[in-house]
């Protein structure tokens, strides 16, 4: 640090010491001719006496004093030394930062054996971590395993059930259906005359099908009362089934539900991103079984369906039974019946062909209306960007300075073109409104004509399932059950 108007290599400094600072003998000589001198930064030390050139001016008795040639304050002055002596001793510095090395060490050693057992402890609740992990995954195998098993054995036994009802709902038709010689062809004619009630709007009509079928009914209307009780056995045996397939069905469907759960928490894996904290919910225990009631309620189940499965196959024997004894029955009132039946069919399906035919020519119109409806948008589409150009150029031109907002021929071509564009625009919708409604008017004749077909459709076809229906009833295999 260097001294105001000094140097360290000045002439007045001295020869150097070892020491510091230079213990100068205070004389008169030197008290005389030098005054205070304040270091930067310890300005005013001294009592607040004023400086060297402050004294000069002041004084005027300093003109008598001896003259100093190098006009250069001394590099320490006396007026400092008890402030310089009073600062710490380098004994002080080293033991000072001694004792900073050593603290630093001990905080570094213990940081150090903190991170070293932090890691020892972070390895350990890792590999801890990951073993529970697999091991709850094993066992999450392990029930899906389990849960598997026994949606084999519930789907095999729901498939032999179902197999059964329907065998046994077979029978039930077949009862229905048939009829000894005098009670087959009333279930048929009943059957004709329910399926042509379905029939829809102006096609509901007393023709001489349904007029033979009532004649049928009415003598053969006492046939059907030796089948009837052994239908409502079955009918009973089938509710049976009906709630065992339900036991099955509702059990498969949880075991469905709790195999999909399981293996989507078996899938679920640290990065997946549907995982989140569900504080306390390892508190909760909403289980409602052990593994040995879980088994036993399917087994019960299954057992349940067996001696349903038992119940309706000796059902299904009776009715075999019955079935055969009325196989021989008489062949009356079916001709007449059946020639009206071929000519109604053939009414039906002449009106069905003509209708298709003009829903056809409807479609191939609606189709081209379709198509010019989509021209009609392309170019009511194509002519938007035209018109947002010419609308951006008018805007920009809007920003001219002063007297360059001049209504020129660009200006008017500009304006032209987005009256134009836009009177093509609204021409363009106006057609592109007509085609809608045209396509409209055509959809509803077109959802009329569909509506018609539908009717005789469905007219010809009850006319046609009657029909085959009437063709094998009276023989044998009809008669007894067999279609």
């Amino acid at each position: 640090m260097e001294f105001l108007g000094t140097t360290q290599l000045a002439s007045y400094c001295g020869r150097k010491k070892s020491c510091l600072f230079p213990d100068l003998a205070p004389t008169s000589t030197t008290k005389d001719t030098y005054q205070p001198y304040c270091l930067p930064g310890y300005r005013y030390l001294s009592s607040g006496r004023p400086g060297l050139l402050h004294k000069v001016v002041l004084d005027p008795a300093s003109s008598d004093k001896p003259f100093n040639p190098s006009g250069r304050p001394p590099t320490v002055l006396p007026a400092l030394r008890s402030s310089l002596h009073a600062r710490y001793s380098p004994r002080d510095w080293h033991h000072a930062n001694m004792v900073q090395l050593k603290g630093s060490e001990a905080s570094r050693s213990c940081a150090g054996r903190l991170n070293a057992d932090s890691m020892r402890l972070m390895q350990n609740k890792d590999q801890l971590t990951y073993q529970m992990q697999e091991d709850s995954r094993r066992n999450l195998g392990e029930r899906i395993s389990n849960i598997d098993f026994w949606r084999s054995e519930l789907i095999y036994e729901l498939e032999r059930l179902l197999k059964e009802t329907q065998a046994l709902e077979t029978a039930k038709q077949r009862l229905e259906c048939a009829a000894d010689e005098m009670q087959g062809p009333l279930k048929t004619a009943l059957e004709c005359l329910y399926h042509r009630e379905m029939r829809k709007g102006i096609d509901l009509v007393h023709d001489d099908v349904e007029k033979n079928l009532i004649k049928e009914v009415d003598v053969f209307k006492d046939c059907q009362e030796i089948l009837t009780k052994l239908a409502q056995k079955i009918n009973q045996q089938l509710g049976i089934n009906r709630d065992a397939q339900h036991a099955l069905e509702k059990d498969l469907s949880d075991k469905n539900s709790a195999c999909f759960i399981d293996e989507k928490c078996f899938n679920l894996k640290n990065t997946s991103n549907s995982i989140n904290f569900y504080h306390g919910v390892e508190k909760a225990d909403g289980t409602v079984s052990i593994p040995a009631t879980w088994a036993k309620f399917s087994e019960d189940n299954i057992r349940c369906s067996q001696h349903a499965r038992a119940n309706s196959a000796k059902l299904r024997e009776d009715a075999e039974v019955r079935l055969e004894s009325t196989s021989e029955e008489m062949w009356n009132h079916f001709i007449s019946t059946n020639l009206a039946f071929n000519n109604r069919i053939a009414e039906v399906a002449d009106a069905k062909n003509k209708l298709q035919a003009q829903l056809a020519k409807i479609l191939q119109e609606i189709f081209q209306t379709e198509d010019t409806i989509m021209l009609l948008e392309r170019s009511i589409k194509a002519k938007e960007y035209p018109l947002k150009v010419a609308q951006t150029r008018l805007e920009g031109r809007t920003k001219r300075p002063n007297i360059e907002l001049c209504c020129d021929a660009p200006q008017l071509q500009l304006v032209t073109e987005v009256y134009t564009i836009d009177d093509t625009l609204q021409t363009l919708k106006q057609r592109l409104q007509e085609a809608h409604d045209t396509l409209q008017m055509l959809i509803l004749n077109k959802a009329n004509l569909e509506h018609e077909i539908s009717v005789k459709a469905n007219s010809f076809f009850i006319d046609k399932k009657c029909m085959d229906m009437r063709k094998v009833f009276p023989s044998t295999p009809r008669l007894i059950g067999y279609t």
